[in-house]
Order: structure tokens, then C-alpha cells, then sequence
């Protein structure tokens, strides 16, 4: 990585917050604190104890696509939780939430074991936009029985967080906080501090830009090959666009970093 790349990646990660991946990640890598603050506020549970919290937490799948988590946590009862943040719209789709959580069940049930073994289960979307449509701040979604209507105790729970919603309650001020990218704007002292440590410790940069560096690097191969492969300009587009947003690049640092000629530049900048 060169010098000057990696100036274009730290102040890419000043402009990050909680709801980039890449932020998102390395902030709730290990950090048992501030993912126990989060889920007390979005289960409304306030004895919760995590003991353990891993980012980036891959699950393979040997007879189909495997999943990786951007954050895995385990509670002081052994209750699982998934918690994912999106921006995109398509990528807090139904069907996602229900792999995520069957991947969760295959993961944690040892060959032999009985299925009542079975941990508890909850993967948490949290999106930028009201996903479901619903108007509401927070959606719970659970198997009902629907002749009694009863629950069907399955242990497997699916919430959705509506990150438009940013005021008026506790959870109103924790997203908040998840779209702050100051961290002296953020309202949790216990959330600020860890932003502001993630955002300005030499090491954890130094891993966020080596993060983002892969993925300007697969993004790159990803798109060019579809380029190739259609013989049009919208390959190269899509790719120009995928740097800009999950990098938070400009059009210009994007072309650069896909090795695009000066006269190619002038001749795709009206298109982006």
C-alpha cells in the first residue's frame, strides 16, 4: 500500500460510522462493554451479561454458501446473538435473516446432541432505512402457531432496528449515536469513548485499511471480470460506485485505484 493510499484510507475512517461494516467490525471486535450496552437497549433487557463478542465471525457451510458475521455474541445463559448493520436495503432481505439464522443453529449444536440443546437464537438487523415498511421503530419477528395463536417456542427470534428513527427513546438515541460519525456527537459516553479509541489508535486504523484495502482489491477483480465478460462500460461502473459507497471514496480516488486512464476518467465522470 502506498503512502498516499493510505492517507486516502484514514480519512475515509474518519468519515465512517457505526453503520459501516468496516467501522462496525473493528469497533465490536472483543468488546464485551459496549455490545452488552447495545443489546440491553435493543432486547430492553437490562441484566444482560455478554461474555464474549467476535467480529467478521465466519460460519462455513460444506453443501452451500457460508455466511460471515459482522458480529457474533454469546451471553452469561449461552443465548446466541447475530447482530448485522445495512445501509442497503437488499442486504436485510427476509430471506438473509432466516440463513443467518440456521447457520447459527447448524454452527452450535454438536453432532449427537439432542435438539432440545439447542441455544436460544437472535440475529439483529440493524438498517439505515425502514426495511419493513412498517413505520415502526423496532420489528420482533417470531414463529406463531396460527390456530392458536401462540408462540411456538422454537428459540429462534428475528429483529429488525429502524435506524431512520433516531430520537424519542433510549433506542431513538442509540441510533443516534450508530450515524455519528464524531464521536464527541454521539450521546453514550461508553460508545464515544470507543469510537473515539477505534477512530485514532494507530493499530486499529492500521487493520481498518488493511480491511479496506482487500476490499477495494475483490471489488476491483469482481467488477472488472464482469466488465470483461459484457464487453460494456456498466462493469466498470458498478465498480466505480461500490469503491465510492463502501469506501466512502471519491469518483476520482476510486478510477485511480482501478488503474482507469485520465481520458477514460473524463469519459465515464458524467455517467457515474
Amino acid at each position: 500500500m502506498t503512502e498516499e493510499m493510505r492517507k486516502i484510507y484514514i480519512e475515509a475512517i474518519q468519515d465512517f460510522c457505526l453503520m459501516d461494516d468496516v467501522f462496525f467490525s473493528k469497533y465490536f471486535d472483543g468488546e464485551t462493554a459496549c455490545t452488552q450496552y447495545v443489546l440491553r437497549i435493543i432486547l430492553d433487557k437490562s441484566d444482560l451479561i455478554v461474555k464474549s463478542a467476535t467480529s467478521q465471525y465466519g460460519m462455513e457451510n460444506f453443501f452451500g454458501r457460508g455466511v460471515r458475521l459482522d458480529v457474533f455474541a454469546e451471553d452469561s445463559a449461552g443465548k446466541l446473538y447475530n447482530i448485522e448493520v445495512q445501509r442497503n436495503d437488499e442486504g436485510a432481505i427476509p430471506q438473509r435473516a432466516r440463513y443467518n439464522s440456521s447457520m447459527l443453529d447448524t454452527e452450535n449444536l454438536e453432532k449427537g446432541a439432542k435438539f432440545k440443546a439447542l441455544p436460544e437464537a437472535f440475529v439483529i438487523f440493524i438498517t439505515e432505512h425502514d426495511v419493513l415498511k412498517g413505520g415502526e421503530q423496532i420489528y420482533h419477528i417470531e414463529r406463531v402457531i396460527k390456530e392458536t395463536g401462540k408462540n411456538f417456542g422454537d428459540g429462534s427470534h428475528i429483529i429488525y432496528v429502524n435506524g431512520s428513527i433516531r430520537s424519542g427513546s433510549r433506542l431513538g438515541d442509540l441510533m443516534h449515536d450508530f450515524f455519528c460519525k464524531e464521536s464527541s456527537q454521539m450521546k453514550s459516553n461508553q460508545l464515544m469513548t470507543r469510537a473515539d479509541f477505534v477512530k485514532h489508535s494507530r493499530k486499529a486504523v492500521y487493520e481498518m485499511s488493511e480491511v479496506m484495502e482487500r476490499i477495494a482489491e475483490r471489488i476491483s477483480a469482481e467488477r472488472e471480470a464482469k466488465a470483461r465478460a459484457e464487453g460494456k462500460a456498466e462493469g466498470l461502473l458498478e465498480s466505480i460506485r461500490a469503491l465510492m459507497e463502501r469506501l466512502h471514496w471519491t469518483a476520482e480516488v476510486a478510477m485511480d485505484n482501478l488503474g482507469i486512464s485520465p481520458e477514460k476518467q473524463k469519459e465515464l465522470a458524467p455517467l457515474i
